[in-house]
């Protein structure tokens, strides 16, 4: 079975290694918009249409569902690709772990894009999830373009700005950017000691895997992972060889080792 993941850039690669670690047979379909990117600051109709055309056309190429492991394509468009994709093909949104972080700690700051950062759907959520905790928006200028980089200078540079805006007394920091767990090192050493992470990776991906059992149809393929460029076929930039999830998904399967997969989807 072919499972399609949408995202402007290198944000895919923490769902994707969950997705492999937990079903390395799955067959992967790894579709990012190097020529679009970013779609935050882009206009909400023209992220409509990007994310629906490129859905569409996975679909076109044999994959039976489809997800959107970046917060933008799913705030914006997740409910258009399901509309336009029917009830036949599952669609998987992200949404940030804020409601799990809020559970476990009493003070929570929210690291996010700056568009993200000022939105309405980061307010709501903090409405709806925060559950008596303390939540603090921290925009994390540059840091997902560092990523898509694959510069750890900028990377550590961006973090380190964030961290110095981060209230010393947090106790969680939910990485509300899909593309953030994978400098979730980096993160951690310009934090206070005991802080914790929360992402939604892991998450993403269970749910992905119950909608597939949901289909009572087979699943299993050669763990194939095959990559589409702004709807061209190619290859995952250089920049993912940077990050642990990205050589992970590089790896033939038969060549991944346990302790690479691990250390791709570990926070």
């Amino acid at each position: 079975m072919i499972v399609a993941l949408i995202d402007s850039g290198l944000g895919l690669l923490p769902t994707s290694a969950w997705l492999r670690r937990l079903r390395p047979d799955l067959d992967l379909m790894l579709s990012t918009d190097p020529d679009g990117a970013p779609w935050g600051p882009k206009s909400p109709d023209w992220v409509i249409d990007r994310v629906v055309t490129t859905a569409r056309r996975a679909v076109a190429r044999g994959a039976e569902v489809v997800v959107l492991p970046c917060n933008t394509a799913s705030v914006t468009a997740l409910e258009h690709v399901r509309a336009d994709l029917g009830p036949a093909v599952p669609v998987v949104g992200t949404v940030p772990a804020v409601k799990p972080a809020a559970a476990a700690c009493d003070s929570v700051a929210i690291w996010a894009t700056a568009a993200t950062t000022a939105s309405r759907y980061q307010a709501n959520l903090i409405d709806q999830f925060a559950n008596g905790s303390e939540v603090v928006g921290v925009a994390c200028h540059g840091l997902a373009d560092a990523i898509d980089a694959g510069d750890r200078v900028a990377v550590a540079a961006a973090v380190a700005s964030a961290a110095e805006r981060t209230p010393r007394d947090v106790q969680g920091v939910v990485l509300g950017c899909t593309h953030y767990p994978l400098v979730a090192d980096t993160i951690i050493e310009h934090l206070p000691a005991g802080v914790r992470l929360f992402d939604s990776a892991e998450a993403v991906a269970r749910q992905t895997l119950r909608r597939i059992d949901a289909l009572g149809r087979p699943a299993s393929g050669s763990g194939r992972v095959e990559v589409f460029r702004s709807g061209v076929p190619g290859e995952l930039p250089p920049a993912a060889t940077v990050f642990a999830a990205g050589r992970a998904l590089l790896a033939a399967p038969g060549d991944m080792r346990d302790e690479d997969v691990e250390d791709a989807t570990s926070l």
